[in-house]
């Protein structure tokens, strides 16, 4: 039946973050650091406001660009948070994630043939959806040497004319390097400078532990050609409530809404009603789970370092991108050894572009027995390599 698939569907490659998990969720005894996923448990608060919900009936379909309660509130929290100001009634959709949000920005502008600059190496959801779009890939190296900040000069050799979007991640997944306001001026200045519509994926903006996090769309002339892209999973340990949204020129929020009341309707309600109270009254949680994070973050690093390994610090998300060079593996070659030999699952560099080859990455959402024990693991296997 092949043959009756759709040509860009049959070039998608699967998912190398789901590829080794799903592989070790077949063995027993398996530490996984392989999905960016929180050990939290959601909040009470925003557990309890969704279960009153259910309670009180509320089990219907909302607006398609999400409760207007949730856009009211989220508008005043980016506002005050963020400096970011955006009209709840025109301007912010909710969506089914964060990635569903990227998806429909893609189809929504691009058509066969543009060009899209994506950051290598980056989370897979953009090659992904840049694939279903029929776009042409330019990928832009994020170098070690640069602690993976993305800079104007790679920028400049990846461009061409066609190029219509750029994609910015920051706080990055996989690397953890995240990029200061002075850092990210030059980048607005050339995506004005070459009519590019930005793509900000923020939904680690929150889990940076170190500076201020700047969002893309407060810089100047940023505004109108961002599209701001967060969501509630990380920092909120929210990851299967599917809880995102997206922030921009109200065009361009129209048109994304108009696919989104096609293909998904709307987000769940019980999960927007979780959201909402979590803007209210989520706060403390979220600061407490953050400073855990930050203290599992120097763990890992130390391991990896005290081990033999190059481990660039990672000052934003929840992911440590260690050189694995020195063994001599291939990233996926050093995954499958170490996960056949020691039942530890990471994620491939080689998952998220061609320059992650040479790098796993390893979550460190994961409480500090486990990442204790895998660091153990992990100092055994490659021992025997170094």
């Amino acid at each position: 039946m092949k043959q009756y698939l759709s040509p860009l569907v049959r070039s998608l490659k699967p998912s190398g973050i789901r590829k080794y998990f799903d592989l070790a969720a077949t063995m027993e005894d398996v530490i996984s650091l392989g999905v960016g996923e929180p050990d939290f448990a959601t909040p009470w608060v925003m557990r309890e406001a969704a279960i009153f919900s259910l309670e009180q009936g509320q089990t219907m379909y909302t607006s398609n660009a999400g409760l207007i309660e949730l856009r009211r509130e989220l508008s005043k929290y980016m506002a005050k948070h963020q400096g970011l100001t955006y009209s709840p009634d025109n301007e912010l959709l909710i969506t089914v994630g964060a990635s569903e949000a990227v998806d429909l920005v893609m189809r929504a502008l691009l058509v066969p043939g543009d060009g899209i600059l994506i950051p290598d190496p980056s989370y897979v959801a953009y090659a992904g959806s840049a694939t279903i779009s029929g776009a042409e890939i330019h990928y832009v190296p994020l170098r070690a040497e640069h602690d993976f900040r993305l800079q104007v000069d790679d920028l400049k050799l990846a461009y061409t004319p066609n190029c219509k979007i750029l994609v910015l991640s920051y706080p990055n997944n996989p690397t953890g390097a995240i990029m200061t306001k002075e850092e990210l001026l030059p980048i607005a200045r050339f995506a004005s400078e070459h009519d590019l519509i930005v793509i900000s994926d923020e939904i680690y903006s929150d889990l940076t532990y170190e500076g201020t996090h700047t969002p893309f769309a407060t810089l100047p002339y940023m505004r109108n050609r961002t599209l701001h892209v967060s969501g509630f999973s990380k920092a909120y340990a929210m990851t299967g409530w599917r809880i995102g949204y997206v922030a921009g020129h109200r065009d361009l929020i129209q048109a994304m809404t108009r696919i989104h009341q096609y293909t998904i309707m709307c987000a769940p309600i019980m999960a927007q009603v979780a959201a909402l109270e979590g803007l209210k009254s989520g706060e403390s949680a979220k600061k407490e789970m953050i400073l855990e994070y930050d203290r599992r973050r120097r763990i890992m690093v130390n391991g990896f370092r005290e081990m033999g390994l190059t481990c660039f610090e990672p000052l934003g998300a929840f992911y440590v991108f260690p050189d694995i060079s020195a063994t001599g593996l291939s990233s996926d070659a050093f995954t499958e050894q170490l996960l056949k030999e020691e039942k530890l699952a990471v994620v491939p560099g080689i998952a998220f572009g061609p320059a992650g080859e040479g790098h796993i990455r390893c979550s460190y959402a994961y409480s500090t027995q486990q990442l204790l024990e895998a660091l153990s693991r992990m100092e055994r296997f490659v021992k025997k390599r170094l």
